[in-house]
C-alpha cells in the first residue's frame, strides 16, 4: 500500500496510483447484494437458469461499483486527513460482466487534484479488472474531497 501526506496529493495528479488486492466476487456476496437492493433479476441469482441461459451467474453492476472504497483502500493511504466524502462520479460505464467466483481487482489512476474550500477534490479514473478478461467491469471517475 501506498503512503502519501495530505500535502503531497497534488504531485499525484496524472500518475497511476496502484493496483489492489484480487478479491472473489462470489455467489454469496452476489446474493446478500440482491438482498440488500431488492435487485433479485435470474441473471444474479437464479443460478439454474443462468447457467442453461448464459453459462454461470454474473455480479450486479452496482455491487462491482460498491467495491471501489475496500479495493482503493488497499491502494493508498493519506495521512493527515481528517476525513473524506464522496463527491460522486463524472463519467461510470460497465464495460464487462464479472462472473460468479471470478477475481476482480481496481486499478486507480489520479486525474486531478484540486483546491476545494478547506480540502483537495481528488478525481481518479478506477477501472475494474477481471482476472483472466481483457474487457474491464467497469470504468468510472470517481470524485471524492479529503480535508487536512
Amino acid at each position: 500500500m501506498r503512503e502519501v501526506a495530505f500535502s503531497d496529493l497534488p504531485s499525484l495528479a496524472g500518475q497511476e496510483i496502484g493496483h489492489s488486492e484480487w478479491t472473489i466476487v462470489s455467489q454469496e456476496r452476489i446474493n446478500q447484494f440482491a438482498e440488500a437492493t431488492g435487485d433479485h433479476q435470474w441473471i444474479h441469482v437464479d443460478i439454474e437458469r443462468a447457467n442453461k441461459e448464459m453459462g454461470t451467474t454474473i455480479a450486479h453492476g452496482f455491487l462491482t461499483l460498491s467495491l471501489l472504497p475496500m479495493l482503493a483502500a488497499q491502494i493508498m493511504r493519506t495521512t493527515g486527513v481528517s476525513r473524506g466524502i464522496n463527491y460522486g462520479l463524472n463519467k461510470l460505464r460497465f464495460t464487462g460482466m464479472v462472473p460468479s467466483g471470478a477475481r476482480v481487482r481496481l486499478k486507480e489512476k489520479m486525474l486531478s487534484v484540486e483546491p476545494k474550500g478547506d480540502g483537495l477534490q481528488l478525481t481518479r479514473e478506477c477501472t475494474v479488472e477481471i482476472e483472466s478478461q481483457d474487457r474491464p467491469a467497469l470504468v468510472a471517475e470517481w470524485v471524492t474531497v479529503v480535508y487536512p
